[in-house]
């Protein structure tokens, strides 16, 4: 499944991306890489529970902190993840992020990617199940 941007080839400002929009836990897709798109959002509060069977999950922290719960077969554990962090989620292992202070952080998954995974606890309304939303605007801030 391609999901291509409107913007690629073209310059992007990701503070000018994540200024184009105010939901959070809906990420935008901001260009794409081969088959993977590149994805940043606005999240705060608690994610859901979630599992992603196929692929694994890359997280960038662009602003604030964000904490990773994992639940590992050694049990259960969190990685916090400041600004400038990055962190890999390995496919097939749960996992739950939040940010209680808010956190704009930056998606690397192949395109069609749920942001839900492939199983779930159930959602809450705050929390979009999607493949990424286009990005509106001008992708270079201007």
């Amino acid at each position: 499944m391609t999901s291509a941007p409107a913007h690629r080839g073209e310059p992007v400002s990701l503070s000018a991306a994540l200024a184009s929009f105010d939901e959070l836990w809906s990420p935008r897709i901001v260009t794409a890489v081969n088959d993977h798109d590149v994805r940043v959002a606005k999240v705060e509060g608690e994610h859901v529970w979630h599992v992603h069977d196929h692929t694994d999950e890359f997280f960038l922290v662009l602003e604030g902190e964000l904490t990773i719960a994992l639940r590992e077969p050694a049990g259960e554990r969190s990685v916090v993840l400041p600004t400038g962090s990055v962190f890999t989620v390995p496919r097939g292992t749960e996992h739950k992020p939040s940010a209680p202070t808010g956190a704009s952080i930056l998606l690397l998954e192949p395109s069609g990617t749920l942001t839900v995974g492939d199983r779930h606890d159930e959602l809450p309304t705050h929390v979009h199940a999607t493949t990424g939303q286009p990005l509106e605007g001008r992708p270079d801030g201007g």
